[in-house]
């Protein structure tokens, strides 16, 4: 957008909540490119082959991906917090109450589907950077989710938060692709 001053991403790599700030304050200021995301993600889903893809129910700022729901099995995540923290897969629709976090998520007594089922992942997060590593809220989550899944992972957002290195812990599993209403790009593996 022509006039919009957007604030210089933080220096320091160590400083997540610094980076998660700046991120926030950015996405604030930015358009709504859902459908031009969900375009991206359709083409890129259908050249992988991907037939059942856990998506995520979009928080405000996030691009929405429900579009994709009928041309692909979607699947829900559900945050469950004890004994550990962990995602549980859910079907697309049964995803009907609030979360904590705000966003819609499968009741605790939904349906469960197995992660050897789900072909893609598509990741939302506050930002990425161009070695696939995700700024996500801080839950860890999918850091607990991803080791145990062997297909497809791509990181969905906005272009602008796309940015050259973020700080990343051992955990932190990087995606294999970029994705944001410029396009799909591999993420490129540190040398």
């Amino acid at each position: 957008m022509a006039g919009v001053t957007r604030p210089d991403p933080p220096t320091d790599l160590s400083d997540k909540a610094a980076w998660r700030t700046w991120a926030r304050t950015v996405r604030a200021g930015l358009p709504d490119v859902s459908g031009e995301v969900t375009a991206q993600a359709r083409t890129l889903l259908r050249a992988v082959g991907a037939r059942c893809v856990l998506a995520y129910r979009a928080l405000p700022g996030e691009p929405d991906v429900s579009a994709l729901r009928g041309e692909f099995e979607l699947l829900a995540p559900r945050a469950r917090f004890r004994p550990t923290p962990r995602l549980t897969l859910h079907p697309w629709d049964t995803a009907t109450e609030v979360s904590r976090f705000g966003a819609l998520q499968p009741p605790a007594d939904a349906p469960q589907v197995g992660l050897d089922t789900v072909d893609a992942i598509l990741l939302p997060a506050l930002a990425f950077d161009r070695r696939g590593v995700r700024l996500g809220y801080g839950g860890g989550f999918y850091d607990r989710l991803l080791p145990g899944f062997a297909g497809v992972t791509v990181g969905v957002i906005q272009g602008a938060l796309i940015v050259p290195r973020l700080p990343a812990d051992p955990h932190d599993g990087p995606v294999a692709w970029l994705l944001s209403e410029a396009g799909v790009q591999a993420a490129v593996s540190p040398p």
